[in-house]
């Protein structure tokens, strides 16, 4: 005859003694520690491979744009010395 399980409960109906965890629980816990571990990792890398890549994508664009400021710049200077006016320094002025 096999030996059934004894269930030693209160009567409120909790029991008296908590389970006894067996070894496939605690390698089951070890591992799944593990991988919440290598996917946080993971997923860190990709947020910085993508950061990467979106200024990697941006970089021309400011490039470019600090080129054409700098000849729009030089252009301006050129043609104040062209009517005679000696160009300061150029100050940049918010308006609201």
């Amino acid at each position: 005859m096999p030996r059934r399980p004894v269930l030693d409960m209160t009567p409120e109906g909790e029991f008296r003694d908590p389970p006894r965890p067996s070894g496939l629980n605690a390698v089951l816990a070890r591992t799944s520690r593990l991988a919440i571990l290598v996917g946080l990792a993971a997923g860190g890398l990709l947020m910085v491979a993508l950061a990467i890549f979106f200024i990697g994508l941006l970089l021309p664009v400011v490039i470019g744009a600090a080129a054409v400021a700098s000849v729009s710049l030089w252009w301006r200077r050129r043609r104040m010395r062209a009517m005679g006016i000696e160009p300061g320094p150029f100050f940049v002025v918010m308006r609201r």
